[in-house]
């Protein structure tokens, strides 16, 4: 995945060598529990970058289906990972000098990406490109599934959000519409497939910072963070 980045520079995890010189804020957590949201917001708490790697799943799966690539076919959709070029800001995601930002969002994507976020060979190109990024940016929130498990064992401050899947089928489709009892299934679909795949499956990290979203406010949830990552790094410097 070109994104500008030095390829190939980082396929195993940086340390601490790396991560005591960037400020950087693991979230992990399944669908609808509120990860982007409150990235986003703490990226602007802490003045630091966001990276969604979700986004960056989705834009390999958009590619694969637009180029009509069986989604089983790990090394040709890996190649698909490695070639397509791609700029990424907050809030948008240019493929190949296509807006995407709404299509990556849509049904068909939504629907395969759990396929393509199960194969190992994608998963090693986008964590490559996801620790240059991050290196590259001077630190950042990353959110996705794997951050504080694979990508940056070694971050600033791990985070874990969650909530009931009720609430977070009620969240997506307030977000993008939908049957509400539909969403919720397919909600509990992904959690399964994220947490039982062999590379990398969803799960809380040991030392992370359990946070269950249900009933708290956007607010509440990066005030927490916010406090926990300024107490982590106070006691670093003493």
């Amino acid at each position: 995945m070109l994104l500008g980045t030095t390829k190939d520079a980082l396929k195993e995890p940086p340390g601490k060598e790396m991560t005591k010189r960037l400020r950087i804020v693991a979230i992990d957590g399944p669908a609808g529990a509120g990860k982007s949201t409150i990235a986003k917001a703490l990226a602007v708490s802490l003045n630091i970058p966001y990276l969604d790697t979700g986004a960056m799943y989705r834009m390999v799966t958009y590619a694969a289906l637009r180029d009509g690539i069986d989604l089983n076919n790990e090394s040709v959709v890996a190649d698909v990972a490695k070639s397509m070029n791609v700029v990424m800001s907050s809030d948008r995601f240019i493929v190949d000098d296509v807006d995407v930002t709404d299509i990556i969002r849509g049904p068909q994507v939504t629907e395969a990406v759990s396929t393509v976020a199960a194969l190992s060979a994608v998963r090693s190109e986008l964590r490559a490109s996801q620790r240059s990024w991050v290196e590259n940016a001077g630190g950042g929130v990353v959110e996705g599934r794997d951050i504080g498990t694979v990508v940056f064992p070694d971050a600033t401050l791990k985070v874990f959000l969650t909530a009931s899947p009720a609430v977070r089928a009620q969240r997506r489709v307030a977000q993008s519409g939908g049957d509400v009892v539909v969403i919720e299934e397919q909600i509990r679909q992904r959690d399964h497939l994220d947490s039982t795949r062999a590379d990398s499956p969803l799960r809380e990290s040991n030392d992370s910072l359990f946070i269950d979203t249900t009933e708290l406010s956007i607010d509440a949830v990066v005030k927490q963070i916010t406090s926990s990552v300024e107490s982590i790094e106070s006691n670093n410097n003493e």
